[in-house]
């Protein structure tokens, strides 16, 4: 029963568009066998489009609620040619696009790509800035509107990481292939406390990417750490050991080990079933050290120096009455 449960679910595909282009969602179910990499021909609402196949679903319960657009066809031969001659076109446009803005001296704005739709219907251009308000491309498009007339001009803004997914190379940490161009499909929020979090080393080399933002893999590990760290103890503590009472200098959460500072002995690692408390210790000598002060007191037949205190200022004090 449960198989044939499964033969009646859709068949539901993650399609790319483009290299920084997260991933549609679309029903192949009357295409027949798809694989990773093909490359199939949908209708979105921009139009046309041809891509990539990137992602198959296969979690049931999606499928289960799943209502998506059908996928039109695999492409062609044709088809593929056709996209082969509207990429050279679209780097053309591009080119064009540049001295545009090269002529009409619209600072601090760098046109990273152009494409066209796979109708040819809508011409979207990519750009970074590094200013906060949206530039003036007005002319731009009017520019490029008087020779392609037939095409709706966009201008999409996007960010230094996706300019470094586009590019791809070589990743800050030496990897081969970024990960945001290898397998990320989305950006997550990353912050300074994930590498505070992880231990990890807050020069700005070590923790920024080629986008020369925070690096996403920080965000990799983070939610393994903060579980490991309910259960760790915190540096600077005092701790008592096999060897002695000693100060947490450093704690390896992943390991549940710790580094503690002995005297005589420098800093060695201790697991955190071999340390204790220090605190519980100096709390119990305090209460024995009083008591044998009292004690020498009571012993001597003098007051103790609380006593002599509270005698003197009676002395000292005037009579109201008087």
């Amino acid at each position: 029963m449960g198989d044939e449960q499964t033969k009646d679910l859709p068949v539901i595909v993650g399609i790319r568009f483009s290299k920084i282009g997260k991933n549609y969602y679309f029903d192949a179910t009357k295409i027949g066998e798809l694989k990773i990499g093909d490359h199939l021909v949908v209708e979105t609402s921009r139009g046309w489009q041809l891509g990539e196949l990137a992602e198959i679903v296969t979690d049931e319960e999606i499928l289960k609620n799943a209502s998506y657009k059908s996928v039109d066809r695999i492409a062609t031969a044709e088809d593929l040619a056709r996209h082969e001659e509207l990429a050279q076109k679209a780097d053309q446009v591009l080119q064009e696009c540049k001295r545009q803005i090269n002529e009409q001296k619209i600072a601090d704005v760098k046109v990273v790509m152009a494409e066209f739709s796979f109708d040819e219907k809508i011409l979207s251009f990519l750009f970074t800035s590094e200013s906060e308000e949206s530039p003036n491309l007005n002319q731009v498009k009017k520019s490029l509107g008087k020779k392609y007339p037939n095409a709706r001009i966009d201008f999409h803004k996007i960010g230094p990481r996706d300019v470094a997914k586009f590019f791809g190379g070589m990743g800050a940490c030496g990897f081969p292939t970024r990960c945001c161009s290898k397998f990320l499909c989305q950006f997550e929020s990353i912050s300074i406390r994930m590498a505070k979090t992880q231990g990890i080393s807050l020069t700005p080399s070590d923790i920024t990417g080629m986008c020369d933002r925070l690096r996403c893999c920080l965000a990799y590990e983070h939610c393994q750490y903060v579980e490991a760290l309910k259960n760790m103890p915190k540096r600077n503590k005092m701790v008592m050991t096999p060897n002695g009472i000693g100060k947490i200098r450093d704690v390896a959460p992943l390991r549940e080990c710790v580094y503690v500072q002995l005297e005589e002995i420098g800093v060695k690692e201790f697991h955190v079933s071999e340390i204790s408390e220090a605190k519980q210790i100096h709390e119990a000598k305090k209460p024995q050290a009083n008591d044998q002060t009292n004690h020498t007191a009571e012993k001597s037949g003098q007051p103790d120096q609380r006593q002599r205190q509270h005698s003197h200022r009676n002395q000292r004090r005037p009579d109201r009455k008087q």
